[in-house]
């Protein structure tokens, strides 16, 4: 199904923001549109976009997933700087 990448980046942001709830919407056409569900109503957030676009707004929007960085991927990290 196309529209795979489109549902699990809705699902992402739905679990990433308590108290909010998206809803992704299939244009006739194949865009995508995202809304939010505001007591009742739904409120449109984004214009149809194509998938690949619509993917990454999704993944822009909302509180962001903090990284866990390990000792050893810091000390890669640092290994990886070219030194003068």
């Amino acid at each position: 199904m196309r529209s795979t990448r489109a549902t699990a980046a809705v699902a992402r942001l739905n679990q990433r923001s308590e108290g909010h709830h998206y809803l992704l919407v299939v244009t006739g056409s194949g865009q995508f549109l995202l809304r939010e569900r505001v007591a009742g109503v739904d409120q449109v957030l984004t214009e149809a976009l194509s998938l690949d676009n619509f993917v990454l707004q999704v993944n822009a929007m909302g509180p962001q997933e903090v990284r866990r960085v390990t000792k050893n991927d810091a000390a890669f990290a640092k290994q990886l700087i070219r030194k003068p």
